[in-house]
């Protein structure tokens, strides 16, 4: 069956679009900074219609727009060499609504959450991708695997030690606060 560009645009947007929030996710950790990872995503959008027509049902659409998500931020990473670009945490807090009547509470909570987010973000690259894809998006070994083009061995490995490096970190950040 042939698609004219109409039938192409709205399959595009009905299994692409939706997606919108797990690529900036993704960009977002990637590029270290809000204005680059909306640019990336654009950017990506715009390769993933461009290419659409390669993509092939019973693919992952999510795992298929992810990978084009994270080639197109570490190819913007690499032309520009901003790795060591860090993001200000108050920019990026999340606040947690809390019906807890404790403030104490609250606090322990934003505390934690901006302990997490600033060793997430200690993590090399590839540790930092792989926790950000499993445990912030929920992919599966499989899914990971196809979005970074690795073994599922070696993402399970990544998983690991990436896991055991901000345990490691959270553990050392926990022993200052106490000091």
């Amino acid at each position: 069956m042939v698609m004219n560009e109409e039938d192409i645009r709205a399959r595009f947007e009905a299994l692409i679009l939706p997606l919108m929030n797990d690529a900036y996710n993704l960009a977002r950790w990637l590029m270290r900074n809000p204005q680059d990872a909306e640019d990336m995503v654009q950017e990506s959008c715009l390769r993933a219609f461009k290419f659409f027509g390669s993509f092939h049902q019973g693919t992952n659409p999510r795992a298929w727009l992810l990978r084009i998500v994270r080639n197109t931020c570490y190819t913007a990473l690499a032309r520009s060499e901003r790795r060591t670009r860090e993001v200000s945490l108050e920019e990026e807090a999340v606040e947690i609504a809390d019906t807890s009547p404790l403030p104490s509470a609250v606090l322990s909570r934003k505390v934690t959450l901006e302990a997490v987010r600033a060793a997430i973000e200690e993590l090399d690259s590839d540790f930092r991708e792989t926790i950000v894809l499993r445990e912030l998006e929920g992919l599966s070994y499989k899914e990971i695997s196809e979005v970074t083009d690795a073994p599922i061995g070696t993402v399970m490995s990544r998983l690991s030690r990436g896991r055991n490096q901000l345990a490691l970190l959270l553990s050392e950040r926990k022993k200052s606060d106490q000091l």
